[in-house]
């Protein structure tokens, strides 16, 4: 049974639009890997303070293993009550385990330990890692893509260095130019956007789990033995108060500008 981590207090049920607006699933099932990571991640630095035994954290990390193949495959099924990308992976984990064995798949309910994994864990500090984690891996991959789009206008420019064009300021042409100096403008602003990001990179690498609700964790787990090793060296570990409200930063990009200076190119040149 899907019970609410806010419910509590509640002797009734509460109203499906209330559901339905609280509910963002569909949003944050993007982060399910980063999820479990830091579920497993946390599974092991509670057996290594032995609040889990061995197989309790083999049999979590199992079953997390296996919710993380559900979505990969597309068989996750989204239960009504599931409210955001953490309630469903406890909801699944807690539900059943699978022991394989003979080519086939036994049900078994965990339950017990499963329950175990918010032992000195808030949904703060879960729900940061998870951000924290999901922006890392994802701004590396926008940056290999920023740097590839480089290359590419760094070659045309190489191979069209002959070419020629209107140069224009306030919005009236100048002078002639290189369209390779012209394209290169574009690339020497991507590659800023790219500085920009690798700043954003460190400022989001500040390990939030373990900060709890609020003034850090009571079992004295150590951060940085046991979550460096889980799920990445490269992290610093602040203020537990700073960390678990932190949502990591942003950057606009200039690409915007870049569009616009081509769209005004373009028009006073009649295409």
């Amino acid at each position: 049974e899907n019970q609410k981590l806010w419910g509590g207090r509640f002797s009734e049920t509460t109203s499906p639009c209330l559901e339905k607006l609280n509910c963002s699933l569909n949003l944050d099932k993007r982060m399910f890997e980063e999820d479990i990571e830091g579920s497993k991640a946390y599974a092991n630095a509670l057996k290594g303070i032995k609040l889990l035994t061995e197989k309790e954290a083999k049999v979590i990390c199992d079953g997390l293993d296996l919710v993380k193949k559900e979505w990969i495959e597309g068989n996750f099924k989204i239960m009504i009550g599931d409210e955001d990308i953490h309630t469903a992976n406890e909801r699944r984990l807690k539900a059943t385990i699978y022991v394989f064995h003979s080519n086939f798949y036994l049900k078994e309910l965990i339950g017990g330990p499963a329950t175990k994994l918010h032992v000195g864990r808030s949904r703060n500090d879960q729900v940061v890692t998870d951000m924290k984690l999901w922006l890392k891996s994802n701004l590396r991959k926008l940056d290999a893509h920023l740097r590839d789009l480089i290359s590419v206008i760094v070659t045309r420019a190489s191979h069209e260095i002959e070419v020629m064009m209107p140069g224009y300021t306030h919005l009236q042409r100048a002078q002639p130019v290189r369209w390779s100096h012209y394209l290169l403008s574009h690339a020497w602003n991507l590659k800023n956007d790219s500085d920009r990001l690798e700043e954003i990179l460190k400022r989001i690498s500040i390990m939030p789990l373990g900060s709890g609700a609020l003034a850090g964790n009571p079992f004295n787990i150590d951060r940085i033995s046991h979550f460096g090793v889980d799920i990445g060296k490269v992290w610093n570990y602040e203020n537990s108060i700073e960390q678990y409200q932190a949502v990591g930063g942003t950057s606009k990009s200039s690409v915007i500008g870049q569009i616009e200076k081509l769209r005004t190119w373009l028009t006073k040149n009649n295409f």
